[in-house]
């Protein structure tokens, strides 16, 4: 298994004496997403296929073609390039979202309508949930996380900060976390126990802390999406209703592949600590670039507080035979994932 870098706090310091950080603007390559699925949306046509080809198609040969990040670079001392490319992101999530809007009031029931559900339901995992999984951990009801809430409602899926961060950074890679994947579960299995699982562990854990004086605001939430459909199909039809349920249900399932592989079978006891042994990691540059450094989970996992743009990977983590593009068709088919998978396992993970 290849070690891209090495990264105790002394041999980064070490590794990073005199060197300049990555420039920031190769994080700009997320942005294409978005721009092609808007752009292809409102030519309509053929042209609805371009985001369904870039993430599913070119995003594994990108992986691929671009390899991993074979030397350390500081993090940047300034965030502010990054912080902003995140309200950017949010903002082309909206555009998206109302391009596919408009294609559904044009094409109706057509197949250009549910290619472009699929295309934006890739573009709402990536600009929208990923984006709200990071604003997620700010300040709660701070502007960054009112906007998380924005993006997470845009895909029908609220409930996620709750679970997220109050069940799955706690308890991840053990049986209490909903969001880990056991050895041997295939994608399939997955979904359909992490999905419903995910929903009453954060109804759970919102009626615990709040005791019972207030609304449960999981169910709240769920009355708000529930809201937002009604006021769709009322106002612009069931075919755009249709639409936007598709590319919701296609964010879920994108996120939930995620979180299927970034945890895929290790596992550790009750009460033992938390390592970079628990996440799996992955130093792709396409990845990490268009993903938020989103392939750099263990270091999300051991330093929560840190944002996306300061972390930094461990040269002993368990690590992705590629990136996440490139895993994407490894893990639809389950004798295929395993095979790879199971030779991977770090003997140290438990």
């Amino acid at each position: 298994m290849q070690k891209p870098i090495p990264q105790s706090r002394e041999q980064t310091k070490s590794c990073n004496a005199g060197q300049k950080p990555e420039a920031w603007c190769w994080h700009l390559l997320g942005l294409l997403n978005p721009l092609i699925v808007i752009i292809a949306n409102l030519a309509g046509g053929y042209w609805v296929l371009s985001g369904v080809v870039y993430m599913l198609g070119l995003g594994p040969l990108m992986d691929l073609a671009l390899g991993q990040t074979k030397k350390l670079k500081p993090p940047h001392q300034s965030g502010l390039p990054f912080e902003a490319l995140l309200y950017v992101h949010a903002a082309l999530q909206a555009a998206a979202i109302g391009s596919l809007i408009h294609r559904a009031m044009l094409d109706g029931s057509g197949w250009t309508t549910w290619v472009a559900a699929l295309s934006t339901g890739l573009c709402s995992g990536a600009s929208g949930i990923i984006v709200a999984h990071e604003l997620g951990h700010k300040k709660p009801r701070s502007l960054g996380w009112w906007v998380g809430r924005f993006n997470l409602l845009s895909v029908l899926y609220l409930h996620f900060t709750t679970e997220h961060n109050f069940t799955h950074h706690k308890h991840v890679a053990t049986d209490e976390d909903p969001a880990s994947a056991r050895e041997g579960e295939s994608l399939w299995q997955f979904l359909a126990r992490t999905i419903p699982g995910q929903f009453r562990d954060a109804a759970t854990v919102q009626r615990r802390r709040r005791r019972g004086r207030f609304i449960n605001p999981i169910y709240s939430g769920m009355a708000m999406q529930l809201s937002l459909i009604a006021v769709l199909y009322v106002t612009l039809g069931v075919w755009v209703t249709t639409a936007f349920l598709l590319q919701a249900l296609f964010a879920i399932f994108l996120l939930e592949y995620i979180n299927y592989i970034r945890h895929y079978g290790l596992r550790r006891a009750a009460g033992q600590r938390q390592t970079e042994f628990h996440s799996w990691q992955a130093e792709q540059r396409w990845s990490r670039w268009t993903l938020l450094e989103l392939t750099r989970h263990p270091a999300h996992h051991l330093k929560a507080s840190e944002p996306f743009w300061r972390l930094q990977p461990y040269a002993d983590a368990p690590t992705l035979p590629s990136g996440y593009y490139g895993c994407f068709w490894l893990a639809l088919i389950p004798p295929l994932w395993k095979r790879i998978m199971h030779t991977r396992f770090p003997k140290n993970s438990s």
